[in-house]
């Protein structure tokens, strides 16, 4: 008898002594430790007690799930991986950027679906990623029940989530959350829109302001966007244009580095996009149409102008007014805002006007556009194209931005140089370029010679459907507005 009661004391010792290193091995749940030492000390132990010990420790061990690069849209099948925001061992949480991602149309900045820990990275940099592969390896808590069929998709772009938690270069977008809710009620992405509160904020005005220009809705005007008086004479432009001084290009002064080697790179990113565009654009007959512009009442008027719109924030270039016009002709004349389908057998007549504006950037040509220019006043296109070029020159414009137009303006004579051959940019059927401005000598209805500002234009339309009447017709009554920007008072909306 006093053998079987020794046995019986040393198998509770080490049955104690188990259950306690078991606790231990687990540094998350030390809450519990004294807890159940105490539970074991007791003569009555209950087996529902050691079951829930041991399902506890079982959760230490993350599952490991494949973060999985999603259909961004648009046909792209392979992106290049420009910047990882994490690196492996980092903590993630759900919306933290992961990655920057680069395809032929656009810049995309991919967050993370999961709470977790980066394991593994499966591309380096300027490296190929393909569609439904994996982009990286996280570490999560199973306990949280994520369902292995739903690693297999990452959470796509365009997604609700991305459009509230929108991020550029790894830093999240600012705005409340009942900003966020009418951003993703209507499907608005946070990166597209400018915030005009403290820290660029996004504010309720900007959700709404950025919707008017997307449906072509009329939204009555927000109070910053009041009438601000115009300054003292004193300190106004003077309205007489200035001549310019001349200006001697400076070579780039970059090193050079002479290797004797012939060099292959792959062609990626944007400039992969112009190789598509440009070759189906040679399917398109291209008939061409020049003329100069007098500009001279135009200048004196930006001039003018010029103070009020730094006065509320916004740089004016030529440009708006250049869109503005461009949009009443094709009022006038709907076939230059077009389409042709493949099969040449249908014109569809595109009810907004999305005028791109070809950029120079350091990833290459892009062409970004803006919406709904018909429904817009000279100094929105301002603001807007203020936006399109900030995200621009950081490489951060998004798909929306860069897909949608409807007719191109490109503006070599920032550059230089006073004609061009446009190449139209399929699907659109016209594409115009636009020359420096020069100061030239003219001879007025009098006789007399006098200092004009003068520009000239380069249209290049698709002769499948337009005429060349159509095309001159067009390019006069653009010419007429520019000339004489007064008159476009008449037709404003």
């Amino acid at each position: 008898m006093a053998a079987v009661t020794a046995l019986r004391s040393s198998c509770r010792a080490a049955g104690r002594l188990v259950c306690i290193h078991r606790v231990r091995s687990c540094s998350s749940i030390r809450f519990i430790k004294s807890k159940y030492v105490c539970v074991f000390d007791k003569s009555a132990f209950k087996f529902s007690h050691q079951q829930r010990l041991f399902r506890t420790s079982a959760v230490s061990h993350g599952q490991i799930v494949q973060f999985k690069l999603s259909d961004i849209g648009e046909g792209i099948t392979e992106v290049t991986v420009k910047e990882w925001y994490i690196k492996e061992g980092d903590s993630v949480s759900q919306f933290d950027s992961i990655c920057e991602v680069q395809s032929d149309k656009a810049s995309v900045t991919i967050t993370s679906r999961y709470d977790g820990i980066i394991r593994k990275l499966h591309y380096n940099l300027d490296e190929i990623a393909y569609v439904g592969k994996p982009l990286v390896d996280i570490e999560i808590d199973a306990s949280k029940g994520v369902a292995p069929e739903e690693d297999v998709v990452e959470t796509p772009p365009m997604s609700h989530e991305e459009h509230t938690h929108q991020e550029i270069k790894g830093h999240k977008t600012l705005a409340t959350p009942a900003v966020r809710r009418l951003a993703m009620e209507n499907n608005i992405k946070l990166s597209e829109v400018v915030g005009t509160g403290k820290d660029n904020r996004i504010l309720k005005e900007d959700i709404l302001n950025y919707l008017a220009k997307q449906t072509g809705a009329i939204l009555p005007p927000s109070p910053k966007a009041e009438i601000i008086p115009p300054l003292p004479k004193s300190e106004t432009v003077p309205a007489a244009p200035k001549d310019k001084a001349h200006k001697i290009p400076v070579p780039f002064s970059r090193p050079v580095v002479f290797s004797g080697k012939d060099k292959t790179e792959p062609i990626t990113g944007f400039h992969k996009a112009m190789v598509k565009t440009m070759s189906a654009a040679l399917k398109i007959p291209h008939f061409g149409y020049c003329d100069e512009i007098d500009l001279t009442q135009l200048v004196q008027l930006r001039e003018e102008l010029k103070p009020l719109a730094q006065v509320r924030g916004v740089k004016l270039s030529f440009m708006p007014f250049f869109i503005k016009a461009a949009s009443l002709g094709l009022l006038q004349y709907p076939v230059l805002n077009a389409s042709l389908d493949e099969s040449c057998q249908n014109v569809t007549y595109k009810a907004s006007h999305n005028i791109g504006v070809a950029m120079d950037t350091e990833q290459g040509l892009i062409v970004p556009n803006v919406k709904n220019v018909q429904v817009c006043s000279v100094f929105e296109i301002a603001s807007e194209l203020n936006r399109l070029q900030s995200l621009g020159s950081a490489g951060q414009l998004g798909t929306n931005d860069l897909t949608g137009g409807t007719f191109t303006l490109s503006n070599i004579g920032t550059i230089g140089g006073t004609y061009a051959k446009p190449v139209i940019l399929p699907p659109e059927v016209a594409i115009g370029a636009l020359g420096k401005i020069q100061v030239l000598p003219r001879f007025n209805g009098k006789g007399e010679v006098f200092k004009a500002q003068i520009m000239n234009v380069s249209w290049s339309a698709d002769h499948r459907i337009i005429d060349g009447a159509t095309m001159a017709r067009f390019s006069n009554l653009w010419k007429s507005y520019l000339e004489n920007p007064a008159s476009m008072l008449l037709d404003l909306k």
